[in-house]
């Protein structure tokens, strides 16, 4: 599960905008980068787990 989140996170650092900039202040803070890349990883996983236990689809734009 681990190997497959590291990968999204990878893929949503380059495509969505704001996981882009959430990895982008971790990085400027000092965090190392496979640290910044497991936070956006952590952060999808929350993200899903909501969607799920919220019965939703994601969307880009923000409700």
């Amino acid at each position: 599960l681990r190997r497959a989140l590291y990968m999204a996170a990878l893929s949503a650092i380059r495509c969505n905008a704001e996981l882009k900039a959430f990895y982008r202040r971790l990085r400027d803070k000092g965090k190392p980068a496979k640290a910044a890349l497991i936070a956006v990883a952590r952060k999808l996983i929350v993200l899903a787990n909501t969607l799920v236990s919220q019965n939703r689809t994601w969307t880009l734009e923000r409700p």
